[in-house]
């Protein structure tokens, strides 16, 4: 599995999959940075890393970190960090800090993996910097014990009974909400957004650095905008990569709302691909043949799963097959996923089932995006308002039945948010870029144009006319990419908005 690749397999396990709907606040303030600031960190003591496939010259480090930022005298826990050192020391300009999506995902690998692809003159001038987020392993772990029939992609993302129906949806998320309650722990309830980015500036002083430089790519972006936020004096050059929805009122729920209209924009793409003459895993003779095959489809599976042994849920039913869309829509390479899937399904049988991470590494994960997404901000908690917008999904994005509005794990979580949500606003230094595909499944344009709006004369955006998840160096085109290296190796931005073809 490619290191992008496995990105994406933590992210599709938990980051949207425990996400729900919230309730609005009411006067929302922006949040300090902290209560009280604690002690400055000493140096990080760097040691060779552990595990396989790393760049040699890749070190490791663990850093301590108050627990609850508004006692920093108490409790402490770790993070582990990464680094590989700017290979022209004498040029060196700073840090480069590689914030991961998520919540749930991991960068520790990252300076020896995508770090790899940035130009020479990045690495020239900065150390690439890596970190598992408080509550991932390495760093001090989290686990909510669930089931493991829980930790089904298709089980964690809200998707609605055949007839579209969420009583099921409602007591899955009382079900994990009472997992994560018992076996949590302590930590549990100080994971969040802002803890992160605590955390970050945390890393940052231990790294000896007046400011740092980032990359942050999907969740990383909200990471970094409230960094930003909360630490704009101590901010270099922010790029931030398929951009969430900044809304401080929503947070976790408007990014799952953007999959209706990421699904939209991304699917015509999937159906020219498996409509073209050629392709093994053609499904339709003309593109405007796949959507209506995929639904139908899909409705037939409702009905009729087929088995489907080693898999989980061990069926192959209508939401596991939207599930799949809904997966390989982040990248053109996974359009074959889908296919094959559909293939087999036409004929009644299924494909090999899928490999997944080890259970102790799901049950991290979604632990980790429990706590992150249902801290961050109050969600609903009756079931009325889920089922009417759910109703309205449907009717509208029939590929999505209703399940980017249907409540998750956040409807039935016991602990009230600890402080308001960060608002993102255009106070701070103008030294942001973001990189935004046309066409993102995860982070679609529409909300991306929200953070744009958001940070104002902070900001300017690259818009690529691209498909897929992860823009710069992944996704994207010569265009961006050179355009965001750039200002990454020499501090040149684009005077206004601009958009690459």
């Amino acid at each position: 599995m490619t290191q992008r690749k496995r990105n994406r397999t933590v992210r599709n396990a938990a980051v949207v999959g425990v996400s729900t709907a919230l309730l609005g606040i009411t006067a929302p303030v922006t949040a300090t940075a902290s209560a009280a600031e604690p002690s400055t960190p000493g140096p990080l003591a760097w040691s060779a890393c552990e595990g396989a496939g790393l760049d040699p010259r890749q070190e490791c480090a663990t850093l301590e970190v108050p627990m609850d930022y508004a006692d920093p005298g108490g409790p402490r826990i770790e993070m582990a960090v990464s680094r590989i050192r700017s290979e022209k020391p004498g040029a060196q300009r700073g840090a480069l800090l590689l914030i991961p999506g998520g919540p749930g995902g991991s960068s520790l690998g990252d300076p020896s993996g995508k770090g790899q692809k940035l130009p020479q003159q990045v690495r020239d001038t900065h150390d690439l910097i890596g970190f598992a987020p408080r509550g991932l392993a390495p760093s001090t772990p989290v686990d909510c014990g669930l089931e493991y029939g829980d930790l089904a992609t298709s089980k964690v993302r809200p998707w609605p009974a055949p007839d579209g129906s969420i009583g099921g949806n409602l007591d899955t998320a009382r079900r994990m909400a009472d997992a994560c309650a018992a076996n949590g722990g302590e930590l549990i309830r100080h994971l969040g957004t802002a803890n992160e980015a605590r955390d970050i500036d945390r890393l940052r002083a231990a790294l000896g650095e007046e400011k740092i430089s980032a990359w942050g790519v999907s969740y990383g972006t909200y990471v970094g905008a409230v960094y930003a936020q909360l630490f704009p004096r101590r901010t270099d050059r922010i790029v931030l990569d398929s951009n969430d929805d900044p809304d401080h009122t929503r947070v976790a729920r408007a990014w799952l709302a953007g999959h209706e209209q990421g699904v939209e924009d991304v699917f015509p793409e999937f159906a020219a691909w498996a409509s073209e003459p050629g392709n093994p895993d053609r499904v339709a003779r003309r593109a405007a043949d796949v959507r209506p095959l995929f639904l139908r489809l899909a409705a037939r599976l409702d009905r009729e799963p087929i088995p489907w042994p080693g898999a989980n849920p061990e069926e192959l039913n209508g939401n596991v097959l939207r599930q799949t869309m809904l997966d390989s829509l982040y990248s053109p390479d996974d359009f074959p996923a889908l296919a094959k899937l559909m293939r087999a399904a036409l004929r009644g049988t299924v494909p090999p089932a899928p490999e997944a991470p080890p259970e102790e590494v799901l049950q991290n994960v979604t632990a980790v995006g429990a706590g992150v997404l249902c801290n961050d901000v109050a969600m609903p908690r009756t079931a009325a308002e889920y089922r009417e917008d759910v109703a309205e999904s449907r009717a509208a994005y029939p590929l999505t039945a209703g399940m980017p509005r249907n409540a998750m794990l956040c409807a039935a979580w016991p602990y009230p948010p600890r402080e308001a949500p960060v608002r993102i606003t255009d106070r701070g230094p103008s030294n942001v870029l973001l990189v935004q595909n046309r066409r993102d499944v995860a982070t679609p344009l529409s909300g991306a144009r929200k953070l744009r709006e958001a940070l104002g004369r902070r900001a300017v955006m690259v818009t690529v006319d691209s498909t897929g998840h992860d823009a710069y160096l992944a996704n994207g085109n010569a265009c961006g990419d050179a355009t965001v290296s750039r200002f990454l190796a020499t501090g040149q931005r684009p005077d206004a908005d601009v958009s690459c073809h």
